[in-house]
This record gives C-alpha cells, sequence and structure tokens, in this order.
C-alpha cells in the first residue's frame, strides 16, 4: 500500500520508476521481468507494468524471448 505524504495529504508512489531502471542497472544493464521484481522486491505483475511504462516512454527497450521479454537499458 502506498504511504500519504503528511504536507501534501497525496499518496507516494510505492515502486517508483527509477527503482526499475537503478534494478536494471544493477543486474548489468538486461534483465528479465522475475529478475527486476525480485531485485526490486515487488511482485511479477508490478514489475512487468512499470518495465513496459518505461518502455513506452522510451527510457528502456525491450526483446521478446521465447514467452518472455529481456529488457534492456540504453537501447
Amino acid at each position: 500500500m502506498a504511504d500519504r505524504d503528511d504536507d501534501s495529504g497525496k499518496y507516494t508512489e510505492t515502486y517508483p520508476l527509477e527503482d526499475f531502471t537503478a534494478a536494471l542497472e544493477t543486474l548489468g544493464g538486461s534483465a528479465g521481468t522475475q529478475e527486476v521484481a525480485d531485485e526490486v522486491g515487488c511482485k511479477y505483475r508490478t514489475a512487468n507494468a512499470k518495465l513496459h511504462e518505461l518502455e513506452d516512454r522510451g527510457e528502456i527497450a525491450s526483446q521478446k524471448v521465447g514467452n518472455a521479454y529481456l529488457w534492456l537499458l540504453g537501447e
């Protein structure tokens, strides 16, 4: 569950996008969805959604490998 900022009353994001790019950096610049989820400490579905969002923004790229995605930094 997301935390609420006491001053603004707005919710803070539990898993910001930066956590996912940092995880990819830690994992050598490329990794599968489950590896990223394990590194960030979130569920697979959360990692999958965040990684697709990063790809939509043009911040990372992916390659389909069989039935899985390989996420790539610096493409």
